[in-house]
């Protein structure tokens, strides 16, 4: 059992500190908590000993109203992304945001043949 411990780079004595997650994540979008309670996401673009940037998303509203209320009646959406720099210190949490894939049809066993 003590073994097992040793080995696992997760387990209570061996977790990584924040800089070693940032070097994991880079380019990745993630999720960050700082120790204020304040959750974050976005990419990961750089870090340092001190800070980590990040690239955060807003909403940019459109100027002008379509005609017809855009595609389909629906508005378009538009996001801008900012970096934003956090000091490494005042992070709580590091985790990777769930992607997840979907499942894999196989194609269509018979041709289509049009008539």
């Amino acid at each position: 059992m003590n073994h097992e411990r040793k080995n696992n780079p997760y387990h209570q004595g061996n977790q990584p500190s924040m800089y070693e997650q940032c070097q994991r994540h880079k380019d990745f979008h993630v999720g960050i908590q700082t120790t204020d309670g304040q959750s974050y996401d976005g990419i990961l673009t750089d870090y340092n000993q001190d800070q980590l940037t990040l690239l955060v998303p807003e909403d940019v509203e459109e100027g002008e109203h379509r005609q017809y209320g855009g595609y389909g009646g629906y508005e378009r959406r538009y996001r801008r992304y900012r970096p934003r720099y956090f000091p490494l210190a005042a992070l709580a949490s590091l985790a990777l945001y769930p992607y997840f894939y979907p499942p894999y049809y196989p194609p269509y066993p018979y041709p289509y043949y049009p008539y």
